[in-house]
């Protein structure tokens, strides 16, 4: 467990450490000085570009599906599939984007270089309305029939900005969180606290591109919402690079993956040698050797790798030398913190299913609803998703400013719970809001049957405002407990990687929403009618949702499971006294000092 005074070291200045003694750097290459990099005077810069990214990956994605049936002239099916496609790619993609970061370019390149692609996306969008040659229609802003050339591009645009989001969100994440160094007490507790307000910044985004950018594309045209987007995107570009002298750095350490297949390699080809009797025979590293004085302590799961790091004692030297012979044990132990965190994986992502339908069936149907408020003011469709940003912005400022502090005295965790039961409180909403939006639905059926001549315009869209707002609560503890999990609980030199496997749960349980849509719908055609109508007063969303909450509940059980036998993190320095006692660490998944 951290303690503050062991956080004294050579070069503080009234308790406080002059230098960052993490591996990190400075812009010129040098140790950096704290007190004029990193923390949060760096960290301002980077959630601003944030903010714009997310300004416009939300100004596009929430209103994608009225684009597909209005301008594409796509049917419901068809439209809904398409959004999950582009978002699981676009969610999937930042783990290739997260790998190239850690191993060859570095999270500063990395973030730069995918904003230019993403300018690129934002900037071919704009020329598929404006440009005579690539526009939907030849004269009117609504036609019968798409013009291909206009399908052509469009598609091709949003997936270049899949392709930039797939270095731009692991990278940029990873890299404000690299700016607070977790030997140092204060900036620790801000790291916590980081995770939290970066998605309140998130959030901001998000509530301008579904109500400011929205209204545009709704009461302007869809061209002009473009290129404010556009611009936006490179003036806070600008303001990242302006910010470069405040940052601190990690090089990239070559591929990742390498050290994991050394350490399988080495386990195979020993795996008839005898288990030592005592685990501290194991080989690890010397405080010269490790390249930030961290290692990893040993645990008792997985014994099996444990044999790559077994010394036999005839070519002790030569095997040292060779890294598919013989593994550390931090070296080990990283490549459990991976296979442990498989199961957690698979069982988040029922939640991400749930988080799915919000851009999709919820969006489509506030589009059909009573949207007028005031004097005759329609509200644009996609501009109720604002309730859910809402949502998780009051749930993260509740958890980082009342729930955590309590917390921190009632459990004398530094987190106040750990990660993984954040994560799981934030699942349970997930079932709420498919139970709630259930019901909703069912309501809105019946109000169709009872006036088929007004339908469900006689419904205020506030109906829908419960679900929205749980969803949002449930994500600012799961989404958030997401991030700061797999960025914490992976190896030092995985960062970007750690990020992009959150993002990899939303962007598989899209392509599994698809899956499961086709599913169901061939399921019940094939019993009667197809929940999935060609519109959604022909469907039974109601069931739907129904069965997400059923399937969302048996997997809640399963997760507790596995939560509950998970080993968290746990990190010594080797120029201290360890005591690596097994066991989960105090801090609930914080990185422990001795």
């Amino acid at each position: 467990m951290e303690k503050n005074k062991l956080n004294a070291k050579p070069g503080e200045v009234n308790g406080e450490m002059k230098w960052v003694h993490d591996s990190s750097v400075d812009h010129k290459g040098r140790i950096p000085l704290r007190a004029s990099t990193g923390s949060w005077k760096a960290s301002l810069f980077i959630i601003a570009i944030e903010f714009s990214e997310r300004l416009s990956y939300f100004g596009i994605a929430t209103s994608l599906i009225l684009y597909l049936t209005k301008f594409i002239h796509q049917d419901l099916k068809t439209a809904a599939r398409n959004v999950n496609y582009w978002t699981g790619v676009t969610t999937l993609m930042p783990l290739s984007g997260g790998f190239l970061a850690d191993a060859y370019l570095g999270r500063y390149i990395t973030v730069i270089a995918s904003s230019i692609v993403y300018l690129m996306g934002l900037v071919l969008l704009s020329l598929s309305w404006f440009l005579p040659t690539l526009k939907p229609c030849n004269h009117a802003n609504v036609c019968t029939e798409p013009r291909r050339v206009h399908e052509v591009f469009f598609f091709l645009a949003i997936y270049l900005i899949s392709i930039g989001t797939g270095g731009h969100k692991p990278s940029l994440e990873s890299f404000g969180a690299d700016q607070f160094d977790d030997d140092h007490v204060e900036e620790r507790r801000q790291k916590m606290s980081f995770f939290n307000w970066w998605n309140c910044g998130l959030c901001s985004g998000l509530i301008l591109g579904v109500t400011l950018i929205v209204y545009i594309q709704e009461h302007v045209n869809w061209g002009v919402a473009d290129i404010i987007l556009t611009v936006v995107m490179a003036f806070s570009l600008l303001i990242f690079i302006i910010g470069r002298s405040s940052y601190r750095y990690r090089a990239p350490n070559g591929s990742p993956l390498t050290p994991m297949l050394q350490v399988l390699v080495a386990a195979i080809s020993k795996r008839k040698l005898p288990y030592p009797s005592n685990p501290s025979m194991l080989f690890e590293v010397s405080k010269a050797e490790s390249s930030n004085g961290r290692v990893l302590c040993h645990t008792k799961k997985l014994k099996f790798l444990d044999k790559a790091a077994i010394v036999e004692s005839e070519r002790t030297f030569a095997e040292k030398q060779n890294s598919w012979n013989l593994a550390s044990v931090t070296k080990v132990e990283e490549m459990k913190l991976i296979i442990n965190m498989i199961p957690i994986w698979v069982f988040t992502l029922p939640f991400g299913i749930c988080a799915a339908q919000t851009s999709t069936f919820f969006i489509k149907q506030g589009a059909i609803m009573d949207r007028k408020i005031g004097n005759g003011f329609e509200i644009p469709p996609a501009s109720i998703f604002t309730l859910s940003a809402i949502g998780m912005t009051i749930s993260v400022a509740i958890y980082d400013k009342i729930l955590v502090p309590f917390l921190r005295r009632l459990t004398k965790n530094e987190r106040g719970m750990n990660l993984l039961q954040r994560i799981g409180f934030g699942m349970i909403f997930s079932i709420i809001t498919m139970i709630t939006a259930a019901l909703v639905e069912k309501k809105r059926l019946e109000t169709v049957e009872m006036n088929p001549l007004k339908g469900s315009l006689s419904m205020s869209v506030f109906w829908l405002a419960p679900q929205f707002l749980i969803i949002g609560f449930g994500d600012g503890l799961a989404l958030v407990g997401l991030q700061e999990y797999f960025y914490d609980q992976v190896p030092d030199s995985m960062r970007s990687l750690g990020i992009a496997l959150y993002l990899s749960v939303i962007g598989a349980a899209n392509f599994l929403s698809s899956v499961l849509i086709t599913i169901v719908d061939h399921v019940s055609g094939k019993s009667g009618k197809s929940w999935f109508g060609k519109d959604l007063n022909n469907s039974r969303l109601d069931k739907f949702y129904w069965l997400l909450a059923v399937i969302t509940t048996v997997d809640m059980f399963l997760f507790v499971f596995f939560a509950r036998r998970y080993t968290y993190k746990n990190v010594q320095h080797v120029a201290a006294v360890a005591d690596c006692s097994e066991g989960k660490s105090d801090s609930g998944g914080a990185e422990s000092v001795v």
